[in-house]
């Protein structure tokens, strides 16, 4: 494994003391939930303020962190976060369709819990250090999300509202033309975008029931499709079809993708839970697998938070790495990487993953 490709073993708290200041570009990790999984030492607390100081430490100043988090602890995760010193910018919603009630089921139809369907990520940054972020940006490569490289599609889409100050409507200048649409923060899984699609079917947008939420404002001008708005006010649809679907990254994890690079290893009994499980498997029954971590995320995923908030070039740090899936995601992106793991059986996995 080359220097740009650098695992760990160890707690993340006592290895990142040996890091320099702020040397880190970005940091997306699935640190544990505080769910006591399966009684798993690990998962016994979501990490301190301390462990939140030194990654605040090691960042660049306007570095981001994108952390998932559960849906019951999220908030004392979050919260650690800020009191370290981190800006919460946004909540990331992952929804997924594939996960499954843990409910105890009791006479006339009562339950105990719901089934799973979205996974927080918290994104937060470090203060910057200059006067603006644009400064920030000059002066150590951080501070800003790679909006255009993170763009969701590949059509080309005019203008957006968030591009409102990049043109002028009073002289009749078009919006500028992008290739996919401004990273939301919502991202489905393949099964929920087809439930939503469903939803939709039949209906394209651009041409059917006008939607204010796919329209451009503006004030003047009569260039493309226009409508009325309820007041009166002129709006300019994108003119493009599709499901709803298409507005959001979509991912779904495999077992194939799991395994892949851990050929000769032996199996074991893993119990999965979340959006991890895939393919149908039921997390209350234990099913062989090679690649053991209860928590593995899609690559594909991956892929795309790092490419949201790593700069070119930039060093992305994982300090939960798990069994890897950060790091094949910054390979395969061709960012330099950094992993931690306290699970010397987690690091052997993510070593053959990563390759």
């Amino acid at each position: 494994m080359g220097d740009d490709l650098v695992l760990l073993h160890g707690d993340c708290l006592s290895v990142l003391k040996d890091f320099p200041d702020n040397s880190i570009d970005s940091i997306v990790t699935d640190p544990p939930y505080g769910l006591s999984f399966m009684g798993k030492k690990w998962d016994y607390d979501v990490p301190s303020v301390e462990i939140w100081k030194e990654v605040l430490r090691v960042l660049k100043p306007g570095g981001h962190v994108l952390s998932f988090g559960g849906t019951r602890t999220y908030h004392r995760m979050v919260v650690n976060m800020e009191d370290a010193g981190f800006e919460i910018r946004d909540q990331i919603q992952w929804l997924y369709g594939s996960g499954f009630p843990k409910s105890h089921n009791m006479p006339g139809g009562l339950g105990t819990a719901l089934k799973p369907a979205n996974e927080p990520i918290c994104l937060a940054r470090k203060p910057i250090s200059e006067k603006t972020v644009a400064a920030n940006v000059l002066k150590h490569g951080t501070g800003g999300l790679n909006i255009d490289g993170a763009r969701i599609g590949t059509e080309m889409i005019q203008g957006g509202r968030s591009d409102a100050s990049s043109f002028n409507v009073s002289i009749g200048e078009k919006p500028p033309m992008h290739q996919g649409r401004w990273p939301a923060n919502i991202i489905l899984d393949e099964e929920a975008a087809a439930m939503l699609d469903e939803q939709t079917e039949g209906k394209l947008y651009g041409a059917g029931k006008q939607r204010e939420a796919e329209l451009f404002r503006v004030s003047t001008g009569d260039s493309g499709i226009n409508s009325k708005g309820k007041n009166g006010t002129n709006f300019q649809r994108f003119g493009d079809t599709g499901g709803a679907s298409r507005f959001f990254y979509v991912a779904k994890a495999s077992k194939r993708e799991r395994n892949r690079g851990l050929e000769g290893m032996p199996t074991k009994n893993v119990h999965r839970y979340g959006p991890g499980i895939g393919e149908g498997i039921d997390p209350n029954a234990p099913s062989k697998d090679k690649n053991f971590h209860p928590t593995v995320k899609p690559i594909k995923l991956m892929e795309y938070l790092i490419k949201l908030i790593t700069p070119p070039n930039g060093v992305v740090l994982d300090p939960f790495m798990g069994s890897g899936s950060t790091g094949v995601a910054a390979k395969n992106l061709g960012f330099p990487f950094i992993g931690i793991e306290m699970n010397e059986e987690y690091v052997e996995i993510a070593k053959r993953r990563i390759g």
